[in-house]
């Protein structure tokens, strides 16, 4: 579904991203994984359009993604969820109007049409009785499965997730994760870039590992973890399981 050729990308002088590419394939659930700085997020922004790369080719479903052609690209950003870390929920509205939003200003859905598909996805990840709530009335992983409805709102082809559980309590976690579990069984695509290791493990089918800014690993889930083949990738696996 997304390939990416020769990926640059820089903030200044620093390279964040140094000559990336990748290829996700239709129903995978791949987890970006490294030490902080290591570039995950760039890439899954510029992957996303949230930032544009200094140089490089994007292809989505074989075509280019070409910031030129806005309208083309705009459709094409479409086909893709994103969920960030810190929620981005607009507090002055509800669970359920942070929903309908996009779906009648982007989507142009009818505001019945909206609802339908709002409550539909709130009930899928649990919050529906959550609905007519506003986001400080709720915890951290209740605005996440939020943040996840409303991205599903939108029908997207691929989910991506920037840190989805890194701002949240400890018990709230399994709650988030519980969710896009479900999503990876429905045959949902996903890019996630994380720091549980357990997920990336026993739900993600393949992992890549990153560091300043350059692809060190990628291999099949749980050959990564038993036996990684880059002796960087078993330092940082030594440092994130602690025996």
């Amino acid at each position: 579904m997304i390939k990416v050729e020769h990926l640059h990308k820089s903030f200044g002088e620093f390279k964040a991203l140094k000559d990336i590419s990748l290829e996700i394939r239709d129903g995978e659930i791949v987890s970006l994984i490294g030490p902080s700085g290591s570039g995950k997020s760039t890439l899954l922004r510029c992957i996303h359009g949230l930032e544009q790369a200094d140089s490089g080719t994007i292809y989505l479903d074989g075509e280019v993604m070409d910031p030129s052609n806005k309208e083309k690209y705009r459709e094409q950003r479409k086909k893709m969820g994103f969920v960030f870390q810190h929620f981005n929920l607009f507090n002055n509205k509800t669970v359920l109007e942070n929903c309908m939003l996009a779906q009648i200003t982007s989507a142009g859905r009818s505001e019945q049409e909206a609802y339908d598909i709002s409550m539909e996805y709130l009930t899928r990840v649990g919050m529906a009785d959550k609905a007519d709530s506003y986001p400080s009335r709720l915890s951290g992983g209740q605005k996440q499965r939020a943040a996840i409805a409303r991205a599903l709102c939108m029908n997207p082809e691929m989910m991506l997730f920037d840190e989805p559980t890194s701002a949240l309590d400890p018990e709230m976690i399994k709650e988030v994760l519980d969710v896009m579990k479900d999503l990876g069984r429905q045959g949902m695509t996903m890019i996630v870039v994380t720091h549980e290791m357990g997920f990336a493990r026993k739900v993600g089918s393949r992992v890549v590992f990153l560091e300043a800014g350059e692809i060190i690993e990628e291999n099949e889930s749980e050959a990564f973890f038993s036996n990684p083949a880059s002796e960087r990738a078993r330092d940082f696996l030594s440092k994130v399981f602690y025996d």
